[in-house]
C-alpha cells in the first residue's frame, strides 16, 4: 500500500450566498488536486482564484460545498489531523512586548503544549530557522523576513508531518526570502511536506517541486516545475566562443539566444544530428539541455487560454 498523499482534495466546491441565487459566487468548481509525501507543492492563482479558498477549507476555517478535502488521510477537519499540520497565515502579528523565544512560549501556551515540551519545541524550532541567536531579541526590533521566520517557528512547535504557509515571502526583502527558501528546503530535506500558497512567482520557480495553477475556482495546470517551464522540442546549446557561428552552422531551425543556440529538434535523432554538425563545423559544446521559459510566462499562458476557452 502506498504513502498517504498529505493533501487530497476530490471534486472539491465552495459557493458562498449559496441562499440568494444572484449573489451567488462560485470559489471552487470542483478541483481535484494532491500532494505527495515530502515535497513543496506551489498554488498558483491571481487574486480571486480560490487559493485562499481552498486553504481555509483544508484547515477547517471555512466548510466545503460539495466534494472532499483529505489530510493525512483524514478528512479536513479532522482533528486528529490538524494536529500533524503546522500554519502560518499571510500577516501573523506577535506581542511586540515580548522577545522570540517568549512569543513561542506563549503560542505553545495557547496551543496547550505542556511546559517540557515547550523547552524541547522552542529551542529547536528557532534552530531549525535560524533566529536562536536572536530568541532574547524583542520582536518589535525584527525585520518583515525575521517575523516570518518566527511565524515558520510557531508552524513546527509541534513537528508537523504537513506545513501550509500562505504567502510567507510577501513584502520581504531578498535576503530574507533568501532565508526563507533555505528553511524551506531544510524542512523539505528531513521529511516534512510544504503547501505553498503564494503570488510570487519566482520564487516558486525555484524553491518548489511541483504546482498547480488556479484561476476562477478551477486547476488549469498541475505538473512538476521543470515539465511546465520545459518547451517542447526545443534544446539550448551553449558553445565557447561566438553562438552566431553555431546557429550559422545549424541554419533556420536555429537561432542565438542570451548567449547560447536554441535548435528545434523533435526527435533524438534530430539532435544528434545538430550535434554532429556543429562538432563538423569546428564548433566546441560546453552543455546541451532542453529549452525552458519562466513559470511566470507559463502562468500567463495557461491562465489567458484558461479564460478564452471558458469565455
Amino acid at each position: 500500500m502506498g504513502e498517504v498523499a498529505p493533501i487530497e482534495v476530490r471534486g472539491l466546491r465552495k459557493t458562498y450566498g449559496a441562499l440568494r441565487r444572484a449573489k451567488r459566487v462560485e470559489a471552487l468548481r470542483g478541483i481535484d488536486l494532491e500532494v505527495r509525501a515530502g515535497e513543496i507543492f506551489g498554488l498558483l492563482g491571481p487574486n480571486g482564484a480560490g487559493k485562499t479558498t481552498l486553504v481555509k477549507i483544508l484547515l477547517a476555517i471555512a466548510r466545503a460545498s460539495g466534494g472532499e478535502a483529505r489530510l493525512l488521510g483524514r478528512p479536513a477537519g479532522d482533528p486528529r489531523a490538524r494536529r500533524e499540520v503546522g500554519y502560518l497565515p499571510e500577516n501573523i502579528r506577535f506581542p511586540d512586548f515580548l522577545h522570540a523565544e517568549g512569543a513561542l512560549h506563549y503560542l505553545g501556551r495557547l496551543s496547550r503544549m505542556s511546559a517540557a515540551d515547550r523547552s524541547r519545541a522552542v529551542p529547536a524550532a528557532l534552530e531549525q530557522v535560524g533566529l536562536f541567536d536572536r530568541r532574547r531579541s524583542k520582536v518589535n526590533t525584527f525585520s518583515k523576513g525575521m517575523i516570518q521566520r518566527l511565524g515558520l517557528a510557531q508552524a513546527l512547535l509541534h513537528r508537523p508531518r504537513l506545513v501550509v504557509l500562505d504567502e510567507p515571502t510577501d513584502g520581504v526583502d531578498p535576503i530574507g526570502r533568501k532565508e526563507i527558501r533555505d528553511v524551506l528546503v531544510r524542512l523539505r530535506e528531513g521529511g516534512a511536506t510544504v503547501f505553498l500558497n503564494s503570488h510570487l512567482l519566482s520564487e516558486v520557480e525555484r524553491v518548489c517541486d511541483r504546482v498547480a495553477i488556479l484561476d476562477r475556482g478551477r486547476v488549469l495546470r498541475i505538473g512538476s516545475v521543470d515539465a511546465l517551464t520545459r518547451r517542447a522540442n526545443r534544446w539550448r546549446i551553449s558553445v565557447e566562443g561566438d553562438p552566431g557561428v553555431a546557429a550559422a552552422a545549424l541554419g533556420p531551425l536555429a537561432a542565438v539566444t542570451g548567449g547560447a543556440v536554441e535548435v528545434e529538434a523533435s526527435t533524438t535523432a534530430a539532435l544528434n544530428e545538430a550535434i554532429d554538425r556543429l562538432r563538423a563545423a569546428g564548433v566546441l559544446l560546453t552543455d546541451v539541455r532542453a529549452a525552458a521559459t519562466s513559470l511566470e510566462d507559463v502562468f500567463l499562458d495557461v491562465v489567458e487560454h484558461g479564460r478564452e476557452g471558458a469565455s
